[in-house]
């Protein structure tokens, strides 16, 4: 088997995987290596929203935030506070990396980054470059590494994290072309494969995302909160969320039954009132939250119905909801559309006038809104919980960080944004900590084992168990379904054979383990949720759960003198 030695591997090629080779570099690393099953996948430079968010520190204005305010809101009963406060104390110094590398975050004449006020926050801590903000971070962090020369092995999918008696020890891939086999020793490993997104059937995540969280979970890493997702209306013919301005521009939405019968289905459940009221509101608060069940994910509820009825759900633009009118709305949506200029006759005017470029994008997709319905479903977007790390996002095995979101740095309540900060602070994080404490590259990795796959055809079965976790265990889950879900999976598991390189569907059939590895930790995880709930961090190891109390907020050294000392101290450890 061919082998090649680094120092350090980053598995991934979205802003998470490419800041943490990024800040090696910039660090004085020059021994690592950048793999890639392809630098074009992923959810970094594929996905969006109407106006895609970045959380940060306040750098405008008069609203006096804090590392500490910030730190506060991030951290909840599910969240560790060393982690929100690393991710509030790094966010301005990430932001400002990105915007000197040329990501154009709006500022105001006086170069005060301005901001708006997300979902789960109280202030204006929110920017945007617009509906792919996430892109533009990619490439222009995509560019700084080629700029410093960082060795990238693309075409290769990593799938087995190898491990000797102090932790990590070295990688296995496949070559995505040849299926053939490769091994990377290395010392320390950065995952950065995004969430798991092959788990679901009905997803927003783009098609090349599946995520590979799995083989952390088969090395003995635990996870943390697994059970928390973000599940959101979005579009299905091109996958893209339908938040933001696509909701307070007040569309009208309606069902379609097999016969080709419209249903104005919303206004058969709610009063019209609130039917426009709980419309705008998914726009602040798109994902779906079981808090406002009798609120705005009403919404979401109503659909999930119409679907489990055989019909689709369409989002029209052309035409407006029923007993539409200003004079209809609450203070708070009348308000907002003065403010922008968005009081024309229909949906599609009013959108317009909100964010012109949330309709181009559509268009560039082969829909138009002007003319076409735009069919939705409620989709899982984005995964809260991950792998366990700690504040340097290293997880419960030494030498394996995981970044981004395959972290489970998240409880069930994230602000919007967060996320895209957390895959910068989290690299940035994993990068500084390894040229701390680096780790040797072992003499050589142990053998191992003759590798073994389920058996069957793989995408028929990912195909099954990705229908069967959206059926059961999405935003709406039922605890007989989970567990008949898990029998289904080991029955599948209790079938395999041996790994056969050159084999045409070898590809497949790795994801499909690493989706097996991942379901069922998330279904343990689920199912300890339905049947034991609580607050705390939901900590999974080996598919069994437990709740542990957050980590408080720490108490923190902020005499400048003391730190000035420490870090005089570390710079002249790490130079000798």
């Amino acid at each position: 088997m061919k082998e090649i030695i680094c120092r350090t591997a980053v598995v991934g090629s979205g802003c998470a995987g490419l800041n943490a080779a990024d800040w090696l570099a910039a660090l004085g690393e020059r021994d690592v290596l950048l793999i890639a099953e392809d630098m074009m996948y992923g959810t970094s430079r594929n996905t969006g929203s109407d106006k895609q968010t970045y959380y940060k520190l306040s750098l405008a204005g008069d609203e006096g935030d804090s590392v500490g305010d910030m730190a506060r809101t991030l951290k909840r009963e599910d969240v560790d506070g060393d982690i929100a406060l690393c991710e509030a104390a790094g966010s301005a110094r990430c932001f400002l990396k990105l915007a000197q590398l040329g990501v154009p975050f709006p500022c105001n004449d006086m170069g005060e980054f301005v901001g708006y006020q997300t979902d789960h926050d109280v202030r204006r801590r929110a920017s945007s470059v617009g509906p792919l903000t996430s892109r533009y971070m990619t490439e222009a962090l995509e560019k700084s590494v080629r700029a410093r020369n960082v060795p990238v092995l693309e075409k290769a999918l990593a799938f087995r994290i190898l491990t000797d008696e102090t932790g990590v020890c070295g990688l296995l891939c496949v070559n995505t072309q040849e299926h053939t086999l490769l091994r990377v020793r290395c010392g320390q490993v950065i995952l950065a494969t995004g969430g798991p997104a092959g788990v679901y059937l009905n997803r927003v995540y783009p098609e090349s995302q599946f995520g590979m969280s799995g083989m952390a979970f088969a090395a003995g890493a635990a996870g943390a909160n697994l059970h928390c997702w973000q599940y959101g209306l979005a579009s299905t013919k091109f996958r893209w969320n339908v938040s933001g301005s696509y909701q307070q521009a007040l569309p009208r939405y309606v069902s379609v039954d097999a016969q080709g019968v419209e249903h104005d289905f919303l206004p058969e459940s709610l009063p019209i009132s609130d039917v426009l009221r709980f419309t705008f509101l998914k726009g602040y608060q798109w994902p779906y939250d079981p808090r406002k069940a009798e609120g705005s994910s009403k919404v979401d509820i109503l659909v999930k119905a119409e679907e489990d009825k055989g019909r689709r759900v369409y989002m029209d633009f052309r035409r407006n909801p029923t007993g539409f009118a200003l004079d209809a709305l609450d203070d708070e949506a009348r308000d907002y559309l003065l403010q922008c200029g968005a009081t024309q006759a229909t949906p599609i005017e009013r959108l317009r006038a909100i964010n012109a470029p949330a309709i181009d994008l559509y268009r560039a997709h082969g829909i138009d809104l002007e003319r076409d319905m735009l069919e939705v479903r409620v989709c899982a977007q984005h995964h809260n919980g991950g792998v366990m790390v700690d504040h340097h996002w290293q997880s419960t095995l030494p030498g394996l960080y995981v970044c981004g979101e395959a972290a489970g740095t998240f409880g069930q309540y994230r602000p919007g944004g967060t996320a895209l900060n957390s895959t910068q602070v989290g690299s940035m994080r994993a990068a500084q900590r390894i040229r701390e404490m680096p780790r040797p590259v072992p003499d050589a990795c142990p053998e191992t084992a003759a590798l073994t796959l389920p058996a069957g055809d793989p995408r028929t079965l990912t195909a099954e168990l990705q229908t069967m976790m959206s059926r059961h265990a999405a935003f709406m889950r039922d605890e007989a379904g989970i567990r008949a879900m898990l029998a289904r999976i080991d029955a599948i598991e209790s079938c395999r054979q041996p790994l056969a390189e050159g084999e045409v569907d070898l590809c497949d059939r790795i994801h499909l383990q690493d989706m097996i590895t991942t379901q069922r930790q998330v279904l343990s995880a689920m199912l300890h949720d339905l049947t034991c709930p609580g607050e705390g961090v939901l900590e999974t190891r080996n598919g069994v759960s437990r709740r542990r109390p957050a980590r408080p907020i720490p108490e923190r050294d902020l005499w400048f003198e003391r730190v000035w000392r420490t870090e005089r101290e570390k710079r002249k450890e790490t130079t000798c």
